[in-house]
């Protein structure tokens, strides 16, 4: 598959849906109220605040713990054609990817910082 960037997205929100569904049930429910978001790359806005060009994903906005203090939602990026590159245009490897990536992030919407994440296998 080259990419297309309509099957991307559909192939990424189904597997964010089924990685839900593998979710305890209230941490499935926290999860599924953050908005996750998909774009191609980080933009030239997200590079000039120091976000990697390539990064896979991007978590913004307030921790679960400090929700209602800070003026704009969570959410979760994902950058669906660096994901694609990254998994050298494999769709397994892609959606094992996004799996991952959305973990990762939805860790550190939930507090978790970058070692608490690699000790939990999602680096």
């Amino acid at each position: 598959m080259n990419c297309d960037w309509k099957k991307l997205q559909a192939l990424a929100l189904e597997e964010i849906e089924a990685t839900l569904a593998e979710l305890p049930a209230p941490l499935r429910e926290r999860a599924k109220q953050l908005p996750v978001t998909f774009e191609r790359a980080p933009n030239a806005g997200l590079v000039a605040d120091g976000i990697e060009a390539d990064s896979l994903g991007l978590f913004t906005g307030a921790e679960f713990v400090e929700e209602g203090h800070v003026p704009l939602p969570p959410q979760i990026i994902l950058f669906l054609e660096n994901l694609w590159d990254f998994a050298e245009k494999d769709e397994e490897i892609f959606l094992d990817e996004v799996h991952t990536t959305y973990l990762h992030e939805l860790g550190h919407y939930l507090g978790l910082d970058e070692d608490d994440l690699f000790e939990r296998g999602l680096d």
